[in-house]
């Protein structure tokens, strides 16, 4: 029999009592084990191998499935480049991003630094937005943001000028997630309030409130073809709807919350994160449950899928990035990984390739057009020696001198 407490929970609508086993328990306490690499810390040999310093919020795909954004409670935002998993570049971005359509514009918001614009892959500031915050929802053609603020509203921008254009209220309480769908004719949104409110693009009219959840919504995701809509709320339930008359199809009972849900490309396949520490992935439109992925060692606040529908990738309260194989769900090897956010025995390599950094964890396979530079950690830099294919670098383990430790590999 599994050991099992009682914990207090507090909700959107009081406090209740659950039981736990004693995993869950230290998911929903924050206390986790070291965060690794991936299923079986591989491919790197040192464990501790961390994405962010803090938990992973958001995560988005480019256009072309090779890069992968991630937003973090640490204030950065990091591209990594896939299928191999290196870090590109770090951002002062915020908690949250989003991705247009073309892949060349990248949003990132928090509370704390407002909104900002930003040009891919390069990774290059274009404009603040004032007075916005997260949610964000960039549209199909590129030229509208849709975001938080706060006020309770909901404010669309032009894109990439950064013009208001108009504010839309009707919520009475905090806007908690946004989508919009393939057409850029409906914006979805998400309250704290207990509704899903649809509006009319680009004019921002109000067309329906849908009242089927009894707490906060957590995320909102809209179908490829437009005609589905899946939320999430506190409330434990996943909630499918048709658009674009709001008619509820389906509810899915969770034992957790359902921090955010992601629907592929094909719309055949939904995933959904879970408090505690778990991936769900259901089938399309009849919302059976298909299986369930370990997604941690804490809370998975976010999931994407790739264009292309066969990745899945995940991010949490554990400070690490996975990927996953879909449909099938396999976990994959590909280690995402900031030596200068990890433990003090993670090891990582670094190289350049076209003129691009790239960091990975020691293990990884160097492409044979890289040059290895061995400067994982800011402001150590040391040229790898001649007959080293590459070397790997860590934090220094301690002592007054700092600095980094070098592995040559056997």
């Amino acid at each position: 029999m599994k050991p099992e407490i009682y914990a207090i929970q507090r909700g959107r609508s009081g406090w209740k009592l659950s039981r736990r086993d004693l995993a869950a328990a230290a998911a929903l306490a924050g206390v986790s084990a070291m965060p690794g690499c991936g299923p079986g810390e591989k491919p790197s040999p040192g464990l501790g191998g961390a994405a962010h310093k803090e938990r992973v919020m958001s995560l988005a795909f480019g256009s072309d499935g090779k890069l992968l954004a991630s937003g973090s409670g640490d204030g950065t935002v990091k591209l990594w480049s896939l299928p191999e998993g290196a870090l590109l570049k770090t951002l002062a971005g915020g908690l949250f991003v989003a991705i247009g359509p073309n892949g060349k514009l990248m949003v990132s918001g928090s509370v704390d630094l407002g909104v900002k614009l930003w040009s891919l892959p390069a990774g290059a500031l274009i404009k603040a937005f004032a007075g916005a915050r997260p949610p964000l929802a960039i549209s199909p053609d590129g030229r509208l943001l849709a975001a938080g603020s706060s006020e309770n509203t909901i404010k669309l921008w032009s894109l990439p000028e950064g013009a208001l254009l108009k504010t839309l209220t009707g919520h009475s309480d905090g806007v908690r997630s946004l989508a919009i769908s393939p057409d850029g004719r409906l914006l979805v949104s998400g309250g704290e309030d207990h509704t899903i409110k649809l509006w009319s693009l680009p004019e921002g009219a109000p067309r329906k409130t849908l009242t089927g959840h009894s707490l906060g919504l957590l995320s909102v995701a809209v179908s490829p073809e437009g005609r589905l809509l899946a939320s999430t709320s506190y409330d434990n339930t996943i909630q499918l709807w048709s658009l674009p008359d709001g008619a509820l199809l389906k509810t899915l009972k969770e034992d957790e919350e359902a921090w955010s849900v992601a629907i592929s490309p094909d719309g055949r396949l939904l995933a959904s994160s879970g408090r505690f520490g778990t991936i769900k992935l259901w089938s399309l439109p009849d919302g059976a449950a298909l299986k369930t992925l370990t997604g941690g060692t804490a809370a998975v606040y976010s999931v994407a899928i790739s264009p292309d529908g066969k990745l899945l990738a995940s991010g949490g309260g554990d400070r690490t990035i996975r990927l996953w194989s879909l449909p099938e769900g396999q976990p994959l090897p590909t280690c995402l990984m900031d030596v200068d956010a990890s433990s003090t025995d993670a090891r990582g390599i670094q190289y350049t390739r076209g003129g691009a950094s790239y960091t990975q964890s020691c293990g990884s396979p160097v492409p044979a057009d890289a040059v290895c530079t061995c400067n994982c950690v800011p402001g150590k830099q040391r040229a790898c020696p001649a007959h080293v294919s590459c070397s790997c670098v860590g934090h220094s383990g301690g002592g007054s001198g700092g600095g980094s430790h070098y592995w040559h590999p056997n």
